[in-house]
């Protein structure tokens, strides 16, 4: 994965950490304990109904690169168009990821599409209308994915965080049944980067991982896949004081307070170490034979990066885990963020206080 896919930031806005009409909304589910986001929870949930398409939607777009306080902004924008492969998404949750406020503050300039760019990958929602060579969806079906194949080469322009959003086939699957919209929009690009993480590491049952960084979106996810999806005898995470809890019930067997202590001194050693934060001494605690998945910062040997390259046919692959509540969504306690707080939930996101996945509900 591409060093900016999973870096932490501090917010660029230089409005206050946290606006106060959303702290008086958000304060008592900010004094909760984080847990798993409920499997039976229904935060969100709309009919799904299709209505009928109008000639104009609102989207988040931004005409030019920079801090989200300063470019972006609520319109109304046509449709989207649909190719033949195709199908339209009433969009009814999306969520963020790293890599769209490092796209939109123009890190990725030479390899993104044009301006002016609707962002988000993540989307849950609900099948308007489908293109005339579309054969495994129908309108009406609810589904999920990530809506850009490749995150970095010409990603999509007019991406999730809008009313409508146009998605090849192939990168949807079928939305669980025991998942409400917000949760599902919550799993695409960062279960899938865990999940082909763990394939190129060719991580297998009976052997060991660390997780750095096990309270974020994706180390989160990563944890449970390791433990629960691909059998590993021992997960180790690392995460600061307050998440401990967390980490430790998503299913970590050694959980690691990384400002009481120094994981490279502890005596365990580890298969394959998925590091989410870039921690460069992470290859340090590698088995002979073994790996490091990196997502953000220097690779030193044995370790990788890679670019994430979603398909619909990876999250059928987990259907069974997340039907079963095997495998959870994370949400940040803040959310979700109303469709009218994009900016407020980007400045959350790029503060680096999130545990999980910062969500927008986009059907109100």
């Amino acid at each position: 994965m591409h060093p900016d896919l999973a870096m932490e930031s501090v917010c660029v806005s230089q409005s206050p950490w946290f606006p106060v009409g959303q702290l008086s909304r958000s304060k008592k589910r900010a004094r909760a304990t984080l847990t798993f986001a409920s499997s039976s929870s229904k935060i969100g949930e709309m009919a799904s109904t299709v209505a009928a398409i109008p000639s104009l939607h609102k989207a988040w777009v931004y005409k030019e690169y920079g801090a989200a306080k300063d470019v972006l902004k609520l319109e109304e924008l046509p449709v989207p168009p649909l190719a033949p492969d195709q199908v339209l998404v009433k969009v009814h949750a999306a969520a963020l990821n790293p890599v769209d406020f490092k796209r939109r503050l123009g890190k990725f300039k030479a390899t993104d599409s044009d301006l002016p760019t609707v962002p988000g990958y993540d989307v849950a929602g609900v099948v308007a209308k489908v293109g005339s060579e579309v054969s495994s969806l129908k309108q009406g079906d609810e589904v999920y994915g990530d809506i850009s194949e490749f995150a970095l080469d010409k990603p999509k322009q007019w991406g999730s965080i809008a009313q409508y959003t146009a998605v090849e086939e192939k990168l949807l699957a079928i939305k669980p049944r025991n998942l409400s919209f917000i949760q599902a929009a919550s799993l695409p690009l960062a279960i899938q980067t865990a999940q082909e993480g763990f394939d190129k590491a060719k991580l297998r049952a009976g052997q060991s991982v660390l997780v750095l960084g096990g309270a974020g979106g994706v180390g989160s996810l990563a944890i449970q896949l390791a433990k629960f999806v691909y059998g590993a005898s021992l997960v180790a995470a690392t995460t600061s004081t307050p998440k401990l809890e967390l980490v430790k019930s998503l299913g970590a067997d050694i959980v690691i307070d990384y400002k009481e202590k120094n994981f490279e001194d502890m005596p365990e050693r580890y298969d394959v170490v998925f590091d989410a934060v870039g921690e460069p001494k992470g290859t340090n605690v590698v088995k002979e034979g073994g790996t490091a998945v990196v997502l953000t910062g220097p690779v030193n040997p044995p370790g990788f990066r890679f670019v994430v390259t979603s398909n619909g046919s990876n999250l059928v692959r987990l259907k069974d885990f997340l039907e079963s509540g095997t495998v959870k969504p994370v949400i940040d306690p803040k959310g979700p963020f109303d469709f009218g707080s994009v900016v407020d939930a980007f400045c959350y996101l790029e503060g680096g206080r999130a545990s999980g996945k910062v969500v927008i509900s986009v059907l109100q």
